[in-house]
């Protein structure tokens, strides 16, 4: 699997992660709605620097996951409109990835989480990952939508209360 870059869409330019993301992305991320199906609160610029710290590793400690995170920008005018990522694992000697995605209240029913999915499975695919999953409430609509449209289906399979989509 190739080293993490930036990643262009239509609309969108993913950016691989960085620590320095932690306060504009603390500012979009900070709206108790995003946290409706998943609980929690927003967290703060501390907590995210911290967070992201953790993440821009790349890998966990045993280095059985890889993790990829990136920040999605709009590419006409660089704002942050949310977020991506996948931690991809083996089984069976298989790589296989479970994805998440976040677009900030501000930017949604714009297809922008749509675009940014699909960006990352692509990527994904291209870099031999096979198998794709995804944990959703079975409520929320929006990325119930956006799961299909990437091409996952859901499995009935609940883990935690979210609906496991595989594709």
């Amino acid at each position: 699997m190739r080293n993490l870059r930036a990643v262009a869409g239509e609309r969108l330019l993913l950016e691989p992660l960085r620590v320095e993301h932690a306060e504009a992305m603390a500012c979009l991320l900070d709206d108790p709605q995003l946290h409706i199906f998943t609980g929690g609160r927003p967290a703060t610029v501390a907590e995210l620097r911290s967070r992201y710290a953790e993440q821009v590793v790349g890998h966990s400690a045993d280095g059985s996951q890889r993790w990829l995170n990136w920040v999605a920008r709009r590419q006409d005018d660089a704002q942050l409109v949310g977020f991506v990522q996948a931690t991809v694992s083996y089984q069976d000697r298989q790589p296989r990835a479970e994805v998440a995605w976040v677009i900030g209240t501000a930017h949604q029913r714009r297809g922008y989480a749509h675009e940014a999915a699909q960006l990352i499975v692509d990527w994904l695919r291209g870099n031999g990952v096979g198998t794709i999953v995804a944990h959703i409430h079975p409520d929320h609509v929006a990325s119930n939508s956006v799961a299909r449209r990437i091409g996952l289906r859901p499995t009935g399979d609940l883990v935690d209360g979210e609906v496991r989509w595989l594709g």
